[in-house]
């Protein structure tokens, strides 16, 4: 007999909130909550990308001198959030960069200021641990996507999806000729993801996503097979995983040709080992990760996987 994941047919209510979109000669607020940036021609290629669609940026410089692994102290980092959040001029605030450092200031930023004056959030790999805990916490949308220092390297895809959702043109569904069924099925949740190293460490925080509500995607990079094994058997264990109503995996490496055959089938394998019992639709091949491949996607809407129609609906 197959199991079934204890979930119920409809989504408890909840707020949502959409976020104004921009508009050329707009300013978008660039921030670094995260790692210090260590590539800084790839940060002002993103820059330029950003102003040559038509908008202006601030930002403040220390975030381009930091040293080390981080870009400020905690309270640096989130007093930088929260003033580009609070800044009337700031249309929409997009990461400079991931690499680590979210989990430690989260819990100085300002909720309350967020919920009562909705902006664009754009980032992605440690950001998810933001996106998420924003979006439950306020019912603000926010968005996963590129990061400054990765706009010239995407391809023009994911550049299309990015600026699309900062002016407001997000499609109604989702249906890129790469997606490949795993196990079939139809689910409506709540689309809820990002870095797996990142999602797996929120487990036991008050930042941890609610799992049986979510259409789950997840993506992650620099990790050896057996890692991306142990934090997929983590959240089985933990029973996470087989809460969610749907799973979508992403990619694993920045490289599309080096290791990501290899890659991609150790993580399918593992996931269909655990979930094989479980009536719960697994796709894989979402272009979202640390490759050209980043299409931005909303964290805190509802959809609906149509295994039928490979497509994801935004509902």
């Amino acid at each position: 007999m197959k199991k079934t994941a204890n979930r119920s047919a409809r989504i408890k209510s909840r707020q949502v909130i959409f976020p104004p979109s921009l508009a050329k000669g707009d300013t978008i607020g660039l921030i670094a909550p995260a790692g210090s940036i260590i590539n800084k021609s790839n940060f002002r290629d993103g820059i330029r990308i950003l102003e040559k669609k038509g908008f202006e940026v601030k930002y403040n410089q220390h975030i381009v001198n930091a040293k080390g692994y981080l870009s400020g102290s905690d309270q640096e980092r989130a007093d930088e959030f929260n003033r580009l959040w609070s800044d009337p001029e700031v249309k929409g605030l997009v990461a400079a960069r991931g690499g680590y450092g979210c989990m430690r200031m989260i819990h100085l930023i300002n909720m309350k200021q967020i919920q009562k004056n909705a902006k664009i959030l754009v980032g992605f790999s440690d950001l998810s641990v933001l996106l998420t805990a924003i979006s439950q916490k306020t019912g603000l949308v926010t968005y996963h996507g590129p990061v400054v220092t990765t706009l010239a390297s995407i391809n023009k895809l994911s550049q299309a999806s990015f600026f699309d959702v900062l002016t407001g043109h997000s499609p109604q569904c989702f249906k890129p000729a790469s997606f490949k069924i795993l196990k079939n099925g139809n689910a409506r949740g709540v689309l809820i993801g990002g870095n797996l190293t990142t999602l797996v460490h929120t487990i036991g925080t008050p930042y941890e996503i609610p799992w049986h509500q979510a259409i789950l995607f997840i993506e992650d990079i620099g990790e050896a097979p057996y890692r991306l094994d142990r934090l997929l058997t983590h959240l089985f264990q933990a029973g996470k995983l087989q809460k969610v109503k749907g799973l979508i995996l992403g990619t694993f490496t920045d490289d599309e040709k080096k290791g990501n055959a290899h890659m991609q089938r150790t993580v399918r394998k593992r996931v269909l080992e655990l979930l094989g019992d479980y009536e719960i639709p697994v796709w894989a091949n979402l272009p979202v990760g640390h490759g050209r491949q980043n299409i931005t996607l909303p964290i805190g809407v509802e959809v609906e996987m149509d295994s039928g129609e490979n497509m994801l609906r935004f509902l």
